[in-house]
């Protein structure tokens, strides 16, 4: 473990970190098609009743229940055609004893009806309706509230707002939405880095990858991401660069500076902040040199630079810190049980994320690992679509063995 006094559990540093946390980011107003993908920052309650009428739930004929008591297919109740009900022209007298009126789906009851027969339970014949057996009160009808009341909460603070939730808010009115704005400072360090725009890296000079991964999942979670460049390696320009972002956004991230063998300029930066909370190192593999930091309520998250770890570490520190300073929930994804193509060695007392292949043979799911050593192997990210995590207390899964994997991608 050169380079780290110790590793601390993941469960451990997840819960110092997140308790340390009372920062809540600002919330603003915005017009309800820009919500999508954003957490509502209060919850909204519905002013009208969805439907806001008792309206057919069916095409038939709107009839008094009452008046069809006693039908049967050799007695049946004849009632007199009086109207029509559309949903743009809806019938607007009483319905009175003996009467009946046609009516389209979604089209208000007409007073004095309480049912509906629908065209396949009754025979329209010269201006009258045969009705052959008897309906209760409210058969075929949507009643008014039945989908949502006024007064109900129909999205709750803390929900990411999906593409749905904005036909709900919609058909009761709402317009605009009160939404969490997350702002995010990314900083690469690293005097190694280059950006992707750069023509053609010279000599020793690795691209920056990592930025564009971590951006991409910090806008998945509806986070809008400030870049701050590439900082070179030295303890004093990397402080400045913290704690500006600090003072402006509501995580700060970097990446890079933290790994085993490499001098711990960004630990070191953070350290210059007096910390509440400085987790240096977590039990997790890849990903152990992902660290975090919390600093006047607000969190730091000191990721790996290399890709792969730097994932793990979103999923160990970042998530978990987002979700938590919006009052929102994790957001299951789907798993299967699948047999493993070759056994997973992995150490004891160490989370391990590793990334596999799942596809489909003979009816069965098989899990094939892609590589469990190696916190840069970047093609793992493109061919793998599910990950087998390995818990603290176990030293791996021998091959045969079913194991439960989380999906990432279609099956092959």
């Amino acid at each position: 473990m050169r380079g780290f006094k110790s590793l601390t559990p993941i469960a451990e540093a997840q819960r110092i970190v997140l308790n340390a946390i009372t920062h809540v980011p600002q919330e603003a107003l915005v017009a309800l098609p820009e919500s999508l993908g954003l957490y509502a920052s209060r919850d909204i309650i519905s002013s009208i009743d969805v439907p806001p009428f008792d309206r057919a739930a069916f095409d038939g004929y709107a009839v008094r229940s009452e008046d069809t008591l006693g039908a049967s297919r050799t007695n049946p109740i004849l009632l007199r055609i009086v109207g029509k009900s559309l949903p743009n022209s809806p019938y607007t007298n009483v319905l009175k004893p003996g009467e009946a009126v046609e009516i389209a789906t979604g089209a208000p009851l007409p007073e004095g009806a309480d049912a509906v027969v629908p065209y396949e339970e009754a025979v329209k014949r010269d201006g009258y309706l045969e009705v052959y057996r008897p309906v209760p009160r409210f058969y075929y009808v949507s009643r008014r509230g039945e989908d949502i009341a006024a007064g109900e909460v129909v999205l709750r603070r803390g929900k990411k707002i999906k593409p749905w939730d904005l036909g709900v808010l919609a058909s009761v009115g709402v317009r605009q939405v009160y939404v969490y704005k997350i702002t995010a400072a990314l900083i690469s360090t690293g005097s190694e880095l280059v950006e992707l725009e750069e023509a053609s890296p010279p000599p020793g000079k690795v691209i920056n990858s990592t930025r564009h991964v971590i951006t991409a999942i910090l806008k998945e979670f509806g986070v809008d991401v400030y870049y701050m460049g590439i900082v070179p390696d030295d303890e004093e320009i990397i402080y400045r660069a913290i704690k500006e972002a600090l003072n402006r956004f509501d995580i700060v991230i970097t990446t890079g500076g933290v790994s085993v063998g490499e001098p711990d300029y960004v630990i070191k930066a953070v350290s210059h902040l007096k910390p509440e909370v400085l987790i240096h190192g977590i039990a997790a593999r890849p990903g152990r040199p992902n660290s975090a930091a919390v600093v006047g309520g607000k969190p730091i998250v000191m990721l790996s630079g290399f890709p792969v770890a730097s994932i793990v570490g979103f999923e160990v520190f970042v998530k978990p810190i987002i979700l938590k300073m919006v009052g929102a929930r994790e957001e299951p994804l789907p798993t299967a049980r699948a047999v493993l193509t070759r056994r997973v060695t992995t150490p004891i007392n160490v989370r391990s994320f590793v990334r596999v292949r799942v596809y489909k043979e003979g009816g069965r799911l098989y899990a094939e690992p892609l590589a469990v050593t190696g916190s840069g192997i970047l093609s793992t990210l493109t061919k793998g679509n599910a990950l087998l995590i390995v818990p603290e207390n176990r030293e791996g899964y021998d091959e045969g063995e079913e194991v439960e994997v989380i999906l990432l991608g279609p099956v092959d």
